[in-house]
C-alpha cells in the first residue's frame, strides 16, 4: 500500500514538472515569437520611399496635384509617406493641406526660407528614415506619370534624375539653366544634363553625409547634389520627362530676382565644389 502511494506521489510530482518545463519552453517560445513579430512590424510600417514636395502659395492646384501622386503610388504598393513642407505660404495654401487625408501624408510649417532651405531641411530628416528619397515640386509642372520608371530602375543608379525635353519655360530661366549646366561640366564634371531639375531619385545611404555638410542657406541644394554626384563618380541615371508651364499662381520669382539668384547659386557652387569636405 504504501508503496503504491509513494508511485503516485512520485508520478504526481514528476507530472508537475513536466508541466512546468513544458510551460516554461511554451511561454519563451510565445516570447521570442512577440518580438520577431514587433520587429517586423516595425520594419513594414518603415517607408521605403519618402516623397518631398514643397509647397508655396499653391492653393488652387495643390489638392489637384497630390490627388494625382497619391493614385499613381498607391498604384506602385511601395511603403511610402508623401511629405508637403510647406514653406510658409500666405494664400490659404495651409489651410488646403490640412483639408487632405490619407494615412500616406505628412504636412509640416514653417516660416518663409525658400524652397532651398526647405528641401534641405526635409531631406536631412528622410534620410535617416527612408532608403529612397524623391523630389518634386507642387506646381504641376512635371506629371507624376514618369515616376514608375524611376522606381523600376532604382537598382542601377544612386541618383536618378529628370532631364526637362521641350520646356515651356521663359528665356531668362532657360539662360539661367544653361549657365547652371556650364558650371557644373567645368568644375564637377560630366552626368548631368539638368542639374536643377526638381525631379529626382536619391539613395539615401549615397547622400546622408552630403546633407549635413551642405549649409543650411543653401539657394539651390540640387544643384549641388547633382554636382556632388559627377564629382564622386556616383551611378547617374537620366531620363527624359515632359515639362509643361504652370497652369496656375505665378513663379515666385521675377526676372530681376532670378538673376540675383543663379547668381548666388553660381557663387555657392563654386565654393562648395573647393571644400575641403568634398575632396575627403
Amino acid at each position: 500500500m504504501k508503496f503504491r502511494e509513494g508511485g503516485e506521489a512520485f508520478a504526481l510530482t514528476f507530472g508537475r514538472v513536466i508541466l512546468g518545463i513544458s510551460v516554461y519552453f511554451l511561454s519563451c517560445i510565445l516570447f521570442f515569437m512577440s518580438i520577431t513579430t514587433s520587429a517586423s512590424l516595425h520594419r513594414v510600417s518603415l517607408p521605403e520611399l519618402i516623397v518631398i514636395m514643397p509647397v508655396y502659395n499653391e492653393a488652387e492646384i495643390i489638392k489637384q496635384v497630390v490627388a494625382e501622386w497619391v493614385e499613381m503610388l498607391d498604384g506602385l504598393q511601395v511603403p511610402y509617406r508623401l511629405h508637403l513642407a510647406n514653406d510658409g505660404s500666405t494664400d490659404g495654401t495651409q489651410e488646403v493641406l490640412e483639408g487632405l487625408s490619407h494615412p500616406c501624408l505628412e504636412i509640416s510649417q514653417a516660416r518663409n526660407r525658400g524652397h532651398g532651405p526647405t528641401i534641405l531641411r526635409a531631406y536631412r530628416v528622410a534620410g535617416s528614415r527612408t532608403s529612397w528619397i524623391f523630389q518634386t515640386d507642387s506646381d504641376g509642372e512635371i506629371p507624376a506619370s514618369h515616376f514608375p520608371e524611376f522606381w523600376k530602375s532604382r537598382v542601377q543608379g544612386d541618383l536618378l534624375i529628370g532631364k526637362r525635353v521641350n520646356r515651356d519655360a521663359s528665356w531668362s530661366r532657360r539662360v539661367v539653366t544653361a549657365s547652371l549646366r556650364c558650371v557644373l561640366f567645368l568644375f564637377y564634371g560630366k552626368g548631368v544634363t539638368d542639374g536643377n531639375c526638381p525631379y529626382r531619385l536619391m539613395r539615401s545611404e549615397a547622400f546622408r553625409p552630403l546633407f549635413d555638410k551642405l549649409p543650411e542657406d543653401t539657394f539651390a541644394p540640387n544643384v549641388l547634389i547633382s554636382g556632388y554626384s559627377a564629382w564622386k563618380k556616383l551611378r547617374i541615371v537620366e531620363f527624359p520627362v515632359s515639362h509643361q508651364f504652370r497652369q496656375t499662381g505665378q513663379c515666385s520669382m521675377r526676372k530681376g530676382a532670378l538673376c540675383k539668384a543663379a547668381i548666388r547659386s553660381a557663387r555657392q557652387t563654386l565654393s562648395f565644389r573647393f571644400q575641403k569636405d568634398l575632396k575627403a
